[in-house]
């Protein structure tokens, strides 16, 4: 039916195309601590952006280390507030501490890019 080659070829696209759809579907997937802490996850994604620019800028040379330091420390104090705040609550953070969070890595995000 195949020759070889058509063989290995469909195999190739078989595989590729599988591996896509897996990778989709894992990363559509929420997990329990996703579902059930959707506040908190907002925040903490948003700051492992903000850490993953600061790296970026580092990297590209954009941005000296020291002021990356200062600016990881920033961000890992929003970091600690979010855990404090939610300790507050049962492990959940209010509409309103979500908002103060997001201001403050709002203000974080300009100095990274300024």
């Amino acid at each position: 039916m195949f020759n070889r080659r058509g063989k290995s070829l469909w195999v190739a696209l078989t595989a590729s195309t599988l591996m896509t759809l897996g990778v989709a579907a894992s990363a559509q997937a929420e997990t329990r601590w996703e579902h059930n802490h959707p506040r908190r996850d907002q925040v903490n994604d948003r700051l492992e952006r903000e850490n993953a620019r600061i790296r970026h800028e580092v990297r590209e040379g954009e941005m000296s280390p020291r002021r990356a330091v200062r600016l990881h420390h920033q961000v890992h104090k929003v970091r600690r507030e979010e855990r404090l705040m939610a300790s507050q609550h049962g492990g959940h953070i209010t509409r309103q501490e979500q908002r103060v969070l997001n201001a403050q890595a709002n203000r974080i995000s300009r100095r990274i890019g300024s």
